[in-house]
């Protein structure tokens, strides 16, 4: 696969601008959640409206949907009006606004433009998923301008916690948005680009119709600390650490890692990478020049053999992964690294919302062990790559934006930024949802429209819909179990053998449920034996009736039927 440079794109017609006419925005995820970005701009009027897509991310399954990974935005819509639809554009290359274009791409089929170290990120996936040789790749710099269709576009450079971070200003003959991406403001930034404040205040000057703006911190006073502060703070601890120390942070987060590996040379400390994501986000980096001075790491495989003061582990798993490196450690069965009593592990991250638990149990894990942990309640270990209250503020002045649409956030969050946004004088505001399309110009923005969408689950190595899918009765199993029942009827209509069994269920009750199975199926009536759906129904409706009186909770019944010949 090779990157494509931005071919020349003639002028588009300009068309009547009349309420037909308009510039929308539909987000298909991201809105009302952390993760899972997808936002689609459209224009022109609904029944030839012309579409771009910005980011196509995943988020995480929790405990509410079991055995699923992963789960993605539904973008059929876009893939059927894929005529007129001009592409995908990256802001950034987090798993939330990049993990699902491999996955989803062959659906689209279109050109992905984004800047170089996106485009290593995605080369990457693209090869996993064996597809590395069908992407159109648009490889832009910061910075840069180009045209999609009846989108003029410029990717305005930001600071985040990831490098190559850009704003996306979007301007089409209808009006324009301001689509922040993730963002934040440090002054201090330790690797890559500054926040490109002049370009905000000449495009504010100009005119934003509308901010399309990050919402994830906005419950949050202040400013976000600068990722030089963290650095400093990891280079005082690690420097006063008298045994291994560990450090785990997102793979993504090579600023962090910079930092903490600076720390480690300044302290005399060798560098082990563990983790293959963290190794993979560090090859890209210094495919595109980032990390030049960072030195070489060591193979895992060294890290037993160094001297306990003389050592950082740089690993994945700062969210609890199961599989990641610090979780296995945590349960002392990774294959080749050990921690001890006196040994410190940084968690360099915040912890994302809903992950809680397992981080906990990781941290506890490794605290069963006399391991010292330390996190960013203790210590300024971490700051996050999201706008405070203080940030948005100076947004808000530099764009001076007439209608404020929060995104990227839950809905305390969406809830409070349109408090915020009011009370610092944007009148115009919509509050979004999930496949709801909200008309941003000409005339007063408002929700105009649903278009059809929903989630899919990566349920291992399948891609299912979100509420038929498998992960509905697995919720159902998981908190009342399942009984089967196999019933064998002869010419005449008795039961010749009835056979229950049962899994998640008590031990006490299936004796007690296969005597009262007997009993149901003799109750009825010997007309109703005749038909093999009304028994296995009369035996379903009574065994989930038992069930309940026994023990509470009404289990799946699955009930088979078969005739002696």
């Amino acid at each position: 696969m090779t990157a494509k440079q931005p071919k020349h794109q003639p002028k588009q017609q300009k068309r009547k601008n009349d309420l037909g006419e308009s510039l929308v925005l539909l987000p298909l995820g991201g809105i009302g959640e952390i993760g899972m970005n997808c936002y689609c701009y459209g224009v022109g009027p609904s029944n030839t409206r012309d579409w771009l897509m910005v980011d196509l991310g995943v988020k995480f399954g929790d405990e509410r949907d079991p055995g699923i990974d992963v789960i993605m935005p539904d973008v059929g819509f876009i893939a059927k009006n894929r005529k007129r639809f001009h592409g995908l554009v990256i802001t950034h290359g987090h798993e939330d606004h990049i993990g699902a274009v491999a996955r989803l791409w062959p659906q689209l089929q279109c050109e992905v433009h984004c800047t170089p170290f996106a485009a290593e990120l995605l080369k990457l996936k693209f090869i996993e998923h064996g597809i590395d040789e069908d992407v159109p790749m648009v490889v832009h710099k910061p910075g840069a301008k180009f045209t999609l269709g009846p989108f003029k576009l410029e990717l305005v450079p930001v600071t985040h916690s990831i490098p190559e971070s850009c704003a996306l200003f979007i301007d089409t003959p209808q009006g324009n948005a301001l689509h922040t991406g993730d963002w934040k403001i440090d002054l201090h930034p330790q690797l890559g680009h500054h926040i490109a404040e002049k370009r905000f205040r000449e495009l504010g000057d100009k005119g934003v119709d509308a901010l399309v703006c990050d919402s994830t911190n906005v419950l949050r006073e202040g400013l976000s600390p600068s990722e030089k502060d963290v650095a400093a703070t990891l280079g005082d601890i690690i420097a006063n650490a008298t045994g291994r120390v560990a450090v785990t942070t997102f793979a993504s987060h090579v600023e962090r890692i910079l930092g903490a590996v600076r720390a480690a040379r300044s302290a005399g400390r060798e560098v082990v990478i563990a983790g293959r994501a963290m190794r993979n986000t560090i090859e890209a980096a210094r495919k595109v020049g980032l990390l030049k001075d960072a030195g070489a790491f060591l193979d895992i495989e060294e890290f037993g053999y160094l001297p306990n003061d003389r050592v950082l582990l740089l690993c994945t798993g700062s969210q609890g992964e199961p599989r990641a490196a610090i979780a296995r450690i945590a349960e002392d069965s990774h294959p080749q690294i050990a921690l001890e009593k006196g040994d410190l592990v940084i968690f360099s991250a915040r912890t994302i919302p809903g992950n809680e638990k397992v981080v906990s149990a990781v941290i506890n894990n490794l605290a069963k062990q006399g391991i010292d942990v330390l996190t960013a309640d203790d210590a300024l270990v971490h700051s996050s790559g999201h706008p405070r209250q203080g940030e948005l503020k100076q947004m808000y002045d530099w764009v001076k934006p007439k209608i404020l649409i929060p995104m990227h956030g839950e809905a305390r969050h969406l809830a409070a930024h349109i408090a915020f946004a009011k009370a610092y004088g944007i009148a115009e505001t919509i509050l979004l949802e999930d496949c709801k399309i909200a008309r941003l110009k000409p005339g007063e923005a408002e929700i105009i429209d649903e278009a059809p969408g929903g989630r899919l689950h990566l349920d291992g190595k399948l891609i299912v819909d979100s509420e038929d899918g498998p992960a509905k009765q697995r919720r159902k199993l998981s908190y009342a179990g399942i009984m089967f029942i196999s019933v064998l009827i002869n010419d005449k209509g008795d039961l010749e053998d009835l056979v229950l069994e049962t899994d998640g269920l008590p031990s006490s009750l299936p004796d007690e449920l296969e005597d009262l199975a007997e009993e149901a199926f003799i109750a009825m009536p010997r007309a109703r034996r005749k038909d093999d759906n009304m028994v296995a129904e009369a035996l379903r409706t009574a065994m989930r009736r038992a069930c309940d009186n026994a023990w509470g909770k009404k289990s799946i019944c699955k009930v088979v039927v078969h005739r002696t010949s």
